[in-house]
C-alpha cells in the first residue's frame, strides 16, 4: 500500500486537496442550505416544487444535468476519500443529496427522522434564528 501511494502520490495530493476543499465549502454552504429549508419541508407527502421548475426549459435541463454531474463527481470523490483522512462520508452524503434518483424524497425524510440528524439540523437552524424542522 505504501509503495502504491509513493508511486501515485499525485492522486493522493489531489484527493487531499479535494478533501480540504469539500470540508471548507461544507462549513459554509451546508448551514446556509439547512437554514433556508422551510420548517414544514418534510411534513409534505411529496417533494415541494423546486425553484427552477418554471424557468426556461433549456436552462432548467442544463441546471439539472449540472447538478447531477456535480453530485456524481462528489460521490466518486467521497468514495475515494473514505479510506483517506478527510470528509469522505460528508462528501458522499452531499453528492447523494444533489443526485436525482427514485424515492430520494423518502430517503431524505427517513434520514431527518434519525434523532441525531434532526438534533444537529435543528441546532444549526437555532443558531441561524430559524424554527426547528418539523417531521411527521
Amino acid at each position: 500500500m505504501l509503495e502504491w501511494i509513493q508511486t501515485n502520490d499525485h492522486i493522493f495530493w489531489w484527493a487531499t486537496a479535494a478533501s480540504v476543499a469539500t470540508f471548507v465549502v461544507s462549513l459554509i454552504v451546508v448551514p446556509i442550505l439547512i437554514a433556508r429549508l422551510p420548517a414544514d419541508y418534510f411534513i409534505q407527502s411529496a417533494r415541494p416544487e423546486r425553484p427552477w421548475e418554471h424557468m426556461n426549459p433549456v436552462l432548467r435541463i442544463v441546471l439539472l444535468i449540472g447538478k447531477n454531474v456535480l453530485g456524481w463527481l462528489l460521490i466518486l470523490v467521497g468514495l475515494v476519500m473514505i479510506p483517506l483522512p478527510g470528509q469522505g462520508v460528508l462528501t458522499l452524503l452531499i453528492g447523494l443529496m444533489l443526485v436525482d434518483f427514485p424515492n430520494k424524497y423518502k430517503f431524505e425524510k427517513w434520514l431527518i427522522t434519525r434523532e441525531r440528524v434532526r438534533k444537529t439540523v435543528n441546532w444549526i437552524r437555532h443558531r441561524a434564528g430559524r424554527e426547528p424542522i418539523r417531521v411527521d
